[in-house]
Formats: structure tokens, sequence, C-alpha cells
């Protein structure tokens, strides 16, 4: 069924990404070629709770594909987590005639599409997150942009490492998910990866540096990821300094990860998601969170995607999985195994060649 919209809203919520202007400019060309009107809403929910929003023609996209952040800002709406919230904020669509959202953010920002699917507005989320959490997608829109950040930074960090035979503790960011610190250790050569997905073996690392310096290693770097605790890289840079004789800094890399130009990969993926999402919705589907899965640009009902990140994230209660039909069940857990599967083996991969 071809459905026709009057006005297709598009916003961005939770922590900002390099590539949300990606996808925002992919949504409002692809909405004015099928003959809709776009409508910028700004702050995410609280924009659209505020009534802060425009009308945005082809030019007002015009230059932000290379721009970090996004040009629709983002913003926190307590208001809007409640029953009263959401039904307010469907009203506020249907007064301004926007018939149906897009919605780009992480796992916050498909509960409130979802929501908002419940009091008759057709939402569709697109996932990005620098931290790669979002178990729907193999890849979310910003870890790609702040993984090569990383890189850039550690790169310069070795070469004193180098220089001054030191060693360097390097936190990233990720939350809950160590894929930042994963991806960009492997990616730098890093002599150690700590995150809280793989069991560490402090006297193992202080062993392997000691051995290696007796074969002429200078420089020693170790990625943790921040889901180890705010007091845990700084501890054990000073610990390795003490046990191996290496001297030790520590850097925390923090916000300047979420910043920059995104990368080819990102505008690439966020340009694709973005089209897709207008696509679905003239198909007569909502509901859904666009993802990318073996390569592929698909897409997954967002109840199934926000239990399935839950499940994952071992966050559903005993009476939560009781209810949950086998069959279903046997869905999430193959999903989950896949995305540990693909964890463990890029680790494992890491601990042979590293050092």
């Amino acid at each position: 069924m071809n459905h026709t919209f009057r006005k297709i809203g598009v916003l961005t919520s939770g922590g900002d990404a390099s590539g949300m202007n990606c996808v925002v400019r992919a949504v409002v060309r692809a909405a004015l070629e099928r003959g809709a009107t776009p409508v910028a809403i700004e702050m995410g929910y609280k924009g659209l709770m505020e009534n802060h929003m425009h009308e945005m023609g082809p030019r007002d996209v015009s230059n932000i594909i290379n721009r970090g952040g996004t040009i629709l800002y983002s913003d926190r709406c307590h208001e809007f987590n409640s029953p009263e919230g959401v039904k307010k904020a469907a009203a506020i669509c249907r007064e301004n005639e926007i018939d149906c959202i897009i919605c780009a953010g992480g796992d916050g920002t498909f509960r409130g599409a979802k929501d908002l699917c419940g009091e008759g507005i057709p939402c569709i989320g697109v996932p990005t997150t620098i931290d790669n959490d979002i178990a729907s997608t193999d890849f979310s829109i910003g870890f790609d942009t702040a993984v090569n950040t990383i890189i850039a930074m550690v790169d310069r960090l070795r070469d004193t490492c180098e220089s001054h035979a030191r060693c360097n503790v390097v936190e990233v960011m990720g939350r809950g998910c160590g894929d930042l610190a994963l991806y960009a250790g492997l990616a730098v050569g890093a002599s150690a990866i700590i995150t809280k997905e793989i069991p560490f073996n402090e006297q193992e690392l202080i062993d392997r540096i000691h051995q290696s310096k007796l074969e002429g290693k200078r420089n020693y770097i170790i990625i943790v990821s921040e889901n180890m605790g705010s007091q845990f890289s700084e501890d054990l840079a000073k610990r390795l300094q003490s046990e191996t004789g290496v001297e030790t800094k520590f850097a925390r890399l923090a916000h300047v990860q979420r910043g920059g130009s995104p990368t080819a990969r990102d505008r690439i993926l966020a340009s694709e998601m973005g089209y897709r999402a207008v696509e679905l919705l003239y198909e007569g589907r909502q509901d859904l969170v666009v993802c990318q899965r073996d390569d592929k640009i698909t897409e997954m009902d967002i109840r199934f995607a926000l239990t399935l990140d839950r499940f994952h994230k071992g966050k559903l209660t005993d009476d939560e999985l009781a209810a949950i039909p086998a069959e279903e069940l046997a869905q999430y857990q193959a999903i989950s195994d896949q995305i540990t599967a693909r964890f463990n083996e890029l680790y494992r991969i890491n601990q042979i060649i590293s050092i």
C-alpha cells in the first residue's frame, strides 16, 4: 500500500553522534522527493513537547553531511516519560499536521517512538549512538567515527610512549558496552583490552609486560572501557607502574570521542538508514527500527528490538523472561549469542597478536 503524508517529523534524541546530521539530510530529501513536507523537531522529545519545530526545504540540509553533532540539538524530557506526556506529544503532532516521525537515537529514543506509535503517531527509529550498544543492529551510526577518533589520539600517544619507554592506560567511552574499547584496541594494536564483557587477569598482563620488556619492547597501550568503573583505569595505571617498573600514564579521552566530522562509513550508513526509514513509512509500516545486520539494511519490530536489547544486557526480570514465548526467547538467545561470539573472537585475536 502506498501511503501519503502531509508532514514527516524528524528528531534526534539522546547522546549526540557523528552521522546524525546525515540522517536528517537523508530524511528531509527523501520526504521532499515523495511530496511530503519535512518538519525539524528541535531538542528531541522536549522540543516536541514545547512545540519547537519548523518546516525544512532541500537547502536547509545543504552542507551538513560533514558536520558532527546534531543541527536539531538534543535534550532530556522527563514530562514525555509519563503516559500523559506521550498523549500531549501526540496531540501536538496532530495540531501541527505531523503524520509520522523518524526518531534518531538509542534505546531511550526507541522507547519514546514505541509510545508515540501507541498513541497513533507512526514512528520509525534509526540507531545513532557511539557506544554501539543497540543489540538490534550490528553497527550504530556514530560508532565508526568514534573508533577512528580514538585511533587518531592513541596513535599520537604511542609516539611519546615509544620515545620514553612508557605505558599509557587509555580509558574510552562505552558505558554498558565494551565495543569502543574492543574495536579501537584491536585497531591500534593495544597490549591489552579491558572490558566488563571479558574477565581481566591483571597478573597475566603484568607478566606479559615483563616478558616483552626483556624482548626489547618500549611502548604499551592499554585500552580500558569506562564500563569498568570510574576509578579503575587510574588505579590500574598506578599498579602497573609499581609492578612493572614501566612509567605509566593515564588518559581519559571522554567526550572528545562524540564529536568530529563523520567517517565515510557513518555517512553512508546514516544516508541508507535515513532513506530506508522514509521508504518504510510509505510502505505503510511503522513501529520499526532500521538496522544493519550481516551487511544489509533491514528493519526490526521496535518492541522486539527493545526486548532483545534488555535480554542481551541481562536486564529482564525472571517474570519477564517467563512471559516470553519459547520461540521468541530462542530468537533473542540466538542473536545475543551471535553478538557475544563476535566480541569474544575479536578479543581472542587481539590477545594472540598483541605485545
